[in-house]
């Protein structure tokens, strides 16, 4: 058995869910905390989400993505954070990036052919860049014919864009009459 104490007088789950993901040094899963904690993984979850609301007024969040969690400053703390730690601001994306991140992020996973046909272009360099940054990364292949690279964002995409989790992306609005015109359907008529 663990000897570890069940219970420490005065440390709530919270509290401990708290100094575990202070202390990680990356992303962890629901299950490594309740298996840290040794409690069922659906308490940790419970706790993490718990966790997450105490913190929308300070300054630090928690982030999740790909079923990983790990805390982050507040996006609102930014300029002081760059501050101190004596960054330049953040680096400004084109247009071109920000609209091909826009299609990883709502299609993911997501390959380049397919990102090329929504947005007309030759998306090459576009990428190359936004893989560099690490704002998207390589999720696998598709079964499709070739086995083309799926793309996906990143934790640093989260961070970037002040989100905790993909959830907070504002709705797709497809309900633009042009996106529901076939190009076939033009010319027949």
């Amino acid at each position: 058995m663990s000897s570890l104490p069940e219970s420490s007088p005065g440390l709530s789950l919270l509290a401990r869910v708290e100094a575990l993901l202070f202390a990680a040094p990356g992303p962890v899963t629901a299950q490594q905390l309740a298996a840290a904690l040794d409690v069922p993984t659906r308490e940790a979850k419970k706790a993490l989400d718990a966790y997450a609301a105490s913190l929308e007024r300070r300054g630090i969040r928690l982030q999740r993505h790909q079923g990983r969690v790990q805390l982050t400053t507040a996006p609102e703390a930014a300029p002081w954070v760059e501050r101190l730690l004596g960054l330049e601001a953040t680096t400004r994306l084109s247009r071109a990036a920000l609209e091909t991140l826009a299609i990883v992020a709502y299609r993911q996973p997501v390959t380049r052919p397919q990102i090329n046909a929504i947005r007309g272009v030759n998306s090459d360099g576009v990428m190359k860049s936004l893989l560099s940054k690490g704002l998207i990364e390589e999720m696998g292949r598709a079964e499709g014919p070739g086995r083309p690279i799926l793309y996906g964002t990143t934790a640093d995409f989260l961070l970037h864009f002040g989100l905790n989790s993909l959830d907070d992306l504002p709705p797709l609005d497809l309900d633009e009459p042009e996106a529901e015109t076939e190009p076939d359907t033009l010319l027949k008529g």
